[in-house]
């Protein structure tokens, strides 16, 4: 189906500003509902939009997409495609979309507090599955694999401890929704959003997703928007359950002694805990290998040739992939982290897998750490060394040969000690 018949859920772009004070470039995060980038064009026709029009910092805006697959097209290139004509203007509308939420949060900045809990939602699984029928792996659920079940909360709340925002960093494909559905989604990003404001007296919350290259619900492609709403409300309460947990604004707990009763009972209270006011940020550009991959006039030559539907978009995607990252041996991919008190944000252009999370918390446990897929741009996967001993889809679509997640780790632990440091 080419052209979407309905709506099920309202698609949004939520911005949140960050100053340590008023005269400062803001920090803009930006969660947006939308599928992903097919060519950078289109991606700096949004993004730059609203960077020339605020006179912004590159290095401080980070527009992450959560990546629905039932959204609509974003890429000028369809325009000749069914429905195509409605491309260019929607750009504009997703571009004016962004500038205005922007200002809106500049315009309503206030004295705030950003605090941050972990907690888990089993709705992601992992989706590598060895084909029972042939040599391969496919994207679908495997009960078999454990998947990243971290999701990560951020409160921001106003002096009074009010709460004003939730920020929610999950890893998993909205891919819910397939070919049976017939309207624009947000997938399960939407409901999740609906159940979050809610309970939050109508807060906006951003949605960011994680490093889902491997990550999925267990029941997909579907055409049953139930199925997405429940997969939404399956994280939004997860969400609820991290906020219930937190400790109240501007608190800690802080161990005074014992008790000695039938046991001896260590005492916890709270106290009053002074937030740090650290806000700092840097773009990196990292060198990832690349495989021998096709000219252009050769992936042309293929495509005046090919009929059918499913192998031309594959052809018309390594098109895409091959006019951003070259021809040469590397190329360099675009990484930003941030600073945010004690709280690291780390956005990346590609689809990593979980593996860029996991082993970012685990180098630094002491500091909650967002990471990103879908940053300011879009590519290829970024898989382990070691899946590239099988045919599955996220290391043959990917123009990146074996090491580049690897890359991206090292690099991101380097410039996050030297910002540890400072």
């Amino acid at each position: 189906q080419d052209v979407a018949e309905g709506i099920h859920r309202p698609l949004t772009i939520t911005a949140l500003t960050l100053q340590a004070n008023e005269k400062d470039s803001p920090f803009v995060l930006v969660a947006s509902d939308l599928g992903w980038w097919q060519n950078l064009d289109d991606e700096w026709f949004v993004r730059g939009g609203l960077i020339e029009t605020l006179s912004l910092d590159p290095s401080r805006v980070m527009m992450n997409l959560a990546h629905s697959h039932a959204g609509p097209a974003i890429s000028r290139d369809h325009a000749d495609r069914k429905g195509g004509e409605f491309i260019v203007p929607y750009l504009g509308k997703v571009r004016e979309a962004l500038i205005t939420a922007t200002r809106h949060a500049l315009h309503t900045r206030a004295t705030a507090t950003l605090s941050w809990s972990h907690g888990k939602c089993n709705l992601a699984t992992n989706r590598d599955l060895p084909d029972p029928s042939k040599p391969r792996i496919v994207c679908g659920f495997n009960p078999g694999n454990k998947a990243d079940d971290t999701v990560l909360v951020g409160r921001v709340t106003n002096r009074g401890g009010r709460i004003l925002a939730t920020v929610v960093n999950y890893a998993c494909h909205p891919t819910t929704l397939a070919w049976d559905n017939r309207l624009i989604s947000p997938d399960y990003v939407g409901a999740m959003r609906e159940v979050v404001e809610a309970e939050t007296s109508g807060a906006p919350c951003l949605f960011l997703q994680g490093a889902s290259g491997e990550l999925s619900p267990r029941e997909q492609y579907l055409g049953d928007t139930a199925v997405a709403d429940s997969h939404g409300r399956h994280l939004g309460y997860s969400v609820m359950a991290v906020l219930e947990g937190m400790l109240p604004h501007e608190t800690s707990l802080s161990y005074t002694g014992t008790v000695e009763s039938g046991a001896p009972l260590a005492i916890w209270q709270r106290a009053a805990q002074k937030p740090s006011t650290s806000l700092t940020g840097m773009q990196l550009n990292v060198e990832v290998p690349l495989k021998k991959l096709p000219s252009l006039e050769e992936i042309d030559a293929e495509l005046k040739t090919c009929e059918d539907r499913v192998m031309r978009e594959r052809l018309t995607r390594k098109r895409h992939v091959s006019r951003i990252v070259g021809s040469g041996p590397t190329t360099l991919r675009r990484v930003w982290i941030w600073r945010l008190g004690d709280a690291f944000v780390v956005g990346q252009s590609d689809e990593a897998y979980s593996l860029l999370q996991t082993e970012l918390r685990r180098i630094f446990p002491d500091h909650p750490v967002v990471v990103m897929n879908l940053v300011n741009g879009a590519c290829g996967y970024l898989a382990p060394q070691e899946h590239y001993e099988h045919d599955i889809y996220q290391v043959w679509q990917s123009p990146f040969a074996r090491g580049c997640l690897e890359a991206v780790v090292k690099a991101c632990e380097g410039a996050m000690r030297k910002m540890s440091a400072r």
